[in-house]
């Protein structure tokens, strides 16, 4: 270690100080003083706490333990907590220094998650002269600065990416096409229904036998097991009105996830579906089901459905005289119907790589700032 540097602890260099102020008694206060929660800016009001620039600490709930720096003449609700320099710290020091501490070993409470400064306290700090302190500041700012700058360039990549095979989608299926037909998904469909929850709801599920399909299920292009509820024989009995088979269309028609759309897949047969999800099973002579499915995940006739539902105060529907009146335009033969499903899936297998790359890329710039915290904290700078 070099000389007039010394390992000190959080609580030699900073005090915390405690917010009384509950968010609920804002509502008539206004001002032009900034106040902040742990999800950032609430609102400006009369007053203030803080007359010079601070550090503030998530200290009850989400987010628990992330370090903020803020400006003078703000104030925070009682969620989070000031941290406050002493006069031999330099403010971005401790902050820089802070970002490397792991919080979550100091975090308490199951239901509500929380930290206490005298948990934390005893942390180790590398304390040196102010100068010194200002010098790895600068060198920490050029290095973050490149850092933040590398991640919003790779954020707006992966955008990008993310946006290509959309605007592809949209594309395919606004254009209209000569050669297509126009038809009522009722009449190129075998079937178009939903489920209900049987009796006794979660309490009734079981921990293996028939699957049930619900809408948190229900992706665009892309079914998740996670949180997949069982039932018995039994109950699937009562529900074989809507048994899957291989090749059906799922589309959640109720709820905040209306209109998401996804096939199901084989490993998950037998199945049923609950009364938030449709099944559509088209005519395998007219309509290919995949080309379906890309079809209704499709933003033109996303928009299209969701304007077909029945707008709520809290949620929307999609009844199933609805989804046989609804209207798609379909190449007339199964061939070409497969050719465009081939293309879109050579392109989403393309973005879905691309979207790899740069989400691994982000990661690999966080892990970065974390490489740079550890250096300069221990005394490599």
């Amino acid at each position: 270690m070099k000389q007039g540097w010394e390992m000190k602890t959080i609580g030699d260099v900073c005090k915390s100080a405690s917010s009384n102020i509950s968010q609920n008694k804002l509502a008539n206060d206004e001002g032009i003083y900034p106040i902040f929660g742990a999800s950032g800016l609430i609102k400006n009001v009369s007053f203030y706490h803080r007359d010079k620039p601070y550090l503030s600490i998530v200290k009850d709930g989400s987010g628990v333990g992330r370090v903020t720096k803020m400006e003078a003449f703000t104030s925070v609700i009682g969620t989070l907590q000031y941290l406050l320099p002493n006069e031999d710290i330099d403010l971005d020091y401790l902050n820089y220094t802070l970002m490397s501490v792991d919080f979550k070993k100091y975090v308490a409470g199951a239901a509500i998650p929380h930290i206490y400064f005298k948990d934390y306290k005893n942390e180790p700090f590398l304390w040196m002269p102010l100068k010194e302190q200002q010098r790895i500041v600068s060198i920490l700012d050029e290095a973050f600065t490149a850092i933040d700058k590398a991640k919003a360039n790779t954020e707006q990549n992966l955008k990008n990416a993310k946006e290509l095979f959309e605007s592809e989608l949209q594309r395919v299926f606004s254009e209209k096409n000569d050669g297509w037909d126009e038809k009522r998904l009722g009449d190129i469909t075998l079937k178009i229904g939903s489920g209900a929850t049987p009796k006794g709801g979660n309490a009734s599920y079981k921990t293996e036998g028939i699957s049930l399909i619900r809408s948190m299920n229900v992706h665009d292009l892309k079914f998740k097991k996670k949180n997949l509820a069982f039932i018995d024989d039994i109950q699937g009995r009562a529900l074989k009105n809507v048994t899957i088979e291989e090749g059906d269309v799922l589309l959640n028609i109720t709820g905040a996830s209306v209109a998401r759309c996804c096939l199901i897949p084989k490993e998950i047969i037998p199945a049923r579906v609950n009364q938030h999800v449709s099944i559509i099973r088209p005519k395998n002579e007219i309509l290919n089901s995949r080309f379906l499915n890309f079809l209704l995940t499709s933003k033109f006739y996303k928009d299209q459905l969701l304007l077909t539902g029945d707008q709520g105060a809290t949620r929307q529907a999609i009844t199933k005289v609805q989804l046989e009146n609804f209207f798609i335009c379909f190449p007339k033969t199964i061939k070409e119907q497969q050719n465009i499903v081939s293309k879109l899936d050579a392109l989403r297998e393309q973005t879905k790589k691309l979207e790899a790359f740069y989400t691994q890329k982000l990661q690999d710039l966080e892990e970065l700032k974390k490489s740079v915290l550890q250096k300069a904290f221990s005394g490599e700078f």
